[in-house]
């Protein structure tokens, strides 16, 4: 199986409030084995533009990073979320250059 990643660019207005989020969310990244590979960081836009904090965080699975969206404690944590930050947020499947034969 595939593992699936949550790609996400933030521009947080309340860094305090968003300290609560991340402690919120917690809980439900641990449940799906999420592993952050980015968070927030040194960056260089060399195109397009993109909020201020990236975050990439890796599952397991595809199906694990689409259960951990949908899971009710992590969408209580995003209620926390929703009024302090604002983003983009793509749930990726990863890729595998391994072929058959």
């Amino acid at each position: 199986m595939l593992k699936g990643y949550w790609v996400a660019h933030v521009d947080v207005k309340d860094q305090a409030a968003f300290e609560e989020y991340k402690a919120a969310a917690a809980k439900p990244f641990a449940r799906y084995g999420a592993r952050f590979l980015v968070r927030a960081g040194q960056y260089d836009v060399r195109e397009g533009s993109l909020h201020p904090r990236t975050v990439v965080i890796e599952f397991p699975t595809f199906a694990d990073a689409l259960a951990c969206y949908d899971d009710p404690d992590h969408l209580a944590a995003k209620a926390i979320r929703d009024p302090i930050a604002s983003g983009d947020l793509v749930i990726v499947e990863g890729y595998n250059d391994q072929r058959d034969g």
